[in-house]
């Protein structure tokens, strides 16, 4: 099913399209994207927000495919559950990444080593073509380090401790990495919807 991934972010992008290889998804990313403003209440709204726009924008210009969007965030138990929804827009809109990861570790810098549990979040939703929606949710746990370590991923993933791994999700390869991210396991959620979507269509066929 050609699929348009509603997102601006190459590192992003990469790293969905390796989660979802070898699924009946064919992703691919529509260049003409205008992202619609996010809000603040939750990832899911943020991520049916992301991909009803791209679905409409797909339409307006006479292509008929689905649309998968994301949104996560990272949630750190001494900050209240900060940065949170508003992760990518930490330190400000026009913040680069380097200084979000900078930011968050001058507030932590007083914060004692049990408060610095942290998870990262992801909701996902596909839009079919019909315009029908459906829903897919992750979490990783892990623990926010005092430095940047490694050179992999993007985000937060330098200061993203993953205790089963021993090391931060940048220090991890790419592969490993997507077998256990948050991104991971909304992928799996929202591939299950659509195998019992796919399944109830077949049983009404055969009625």
């Amino acid at each position: 099913m050609r699929t348009f991934v509603a997102t601006k972010n190459p590192g992003k992008l990469e790293e969905i399209k390796a989660i979802f290889t070898g699924s009946p998804l064919d992703l691919d990313i529509y260049p003409l994207y205008a992202p619609p403003p996010e809000g603040d209440a939750n990832y899911a709204d943020n991520a049916a927000l992301k991909a009803r726009a791209l679905h409409r924008q797909l339409q307006e210009a006479g292509i008929d495919a689905a649309v998968l969007a994301d949104d996560s965030g990272l949630e750190v138990d001494a900050l209240g559950g900060r940065p949170g929804v508003l992760s990518a827009r930490y330190a400000g809109e026009d913040a680069t990444w380097p200084r979000r990861r900078e930011r968050l570790l001058e507030e932590l810098a007083n914060a004692p080593s049990d408060q610095r549990a942290a998870k990262f979040c992801c909701a996902m939703a596909l839009v079919l073509p019909n315009g029908e929606e459906l829903p897919g949710y992750g979490e990783v746990e892990g623990v926010i380090g005092g430095e940047e370590r490694g050179s992999f991923g993007f985000g937060y993933d330098p200061l993203f401790f993953y205790p089963p791994a021993n090391r931060t999700f940048a220090e991890v390869e790419e592969e490993e990495k997507n077998r256990v991210s948050h991104r991971r396991r909304a992928a799996d959620t929202l591939l299950s919807a659509l195998r019992e979507r796919r399944h109830g269509d077949a049983r009404h066929g055969d009625a």
